[in-house]
């Protein structure tokens, strides 16, 4: 491969998986769909479950699948385009969600877009985190921790189904979702998170760091 190339392949791939992760699909569908400015109802989370508080039952379903659906798009893409540089896609398309330009780089918490990413990179890694999540979700009716339960579970799994070399983005991955959502770690440790399905008024910390 000639040092061109080198930077090349992973330049491409980092802004094909930032550009799609900035899409903010949250906000654009209720927007578009008559239910007011995302950012300014419940706890002013651009996700899914934020989504869900409008009485939007299905606007909620589209952000999800379209939320996990850019981040298996981003590895998808780079597989086919840019082989090889699926990790930095991967990672790229986690920043874009997470941080969006178009949102002066307050975005999602990016639970969905993982696994998208899981997905696309193993799928095995994909089906566990899927079962994690949503079992934890029904069990717990806590979305932020069943999230995060997921999120951690991807690196473990790599590592179990011997995908080693992913083990350190996914680790990484796993890290930027806790960071995301440390405010509400911190209504946890308090007992005040809300749960799927109550109304939340806005809280500290999540008018920044959106959901």
């Amino acid at each position: 491969m000639t040092a061109e190339l080198v930077w090349t392949l992973p330049a491409a791939a980092l802004l094909l998986g930032y550009l799609l992760g900035s899409i903010p699909f949250g906000v654009l569908l209720t927007r578009a769909f008559g239910a007011g400015d995302l950012r300014q109802i419940g706890s002013g989370n651009i996700g899914a479950t934020n989504v869900l508080r409008t009485g939007r039952k299905g606007l909620a379903a589209a952000t999800l699948l379209l939320d996990l659906g850019k981040g298996a798009a981003a590895v998808l893409l780079a597989r086919a385009w840019l082989p090889g540089a699926e990790p930095y896609a991967a990672a790229a398309v986690m920043v874009g969600h997470c941080y969006p330009v178009w949102l002066r780089f307050r975005g999602g918490k990016g639970v969905a877009t993982l696994m998208g990413v899981a997905l696309a990179l193993h799928w095995p890694l994909g089906a566990v985190f899927a079962s994690l999540w949503l079992g934890l979700l029904a069990l717990l009716r806590i979305s932020s921790l069943a999230g995060m339960a997921a999120a951690i579970s991807t690196p473990v799994t790599a590592a179990v189904l011997g995908e080693f070399d992913l083990v350190p983005l996914l680790m990484g991955l796993a890290v930027l979702v806790l960071w995301k959502h440390r405010a509400n770690i911190a209504r946890l440790i308090d007992g005040t998170e809300p749960r799927v399905g109550r109304s939340a008024a806005p809280a500290a910390g999540d008018t920044v760091e959106q959901g």
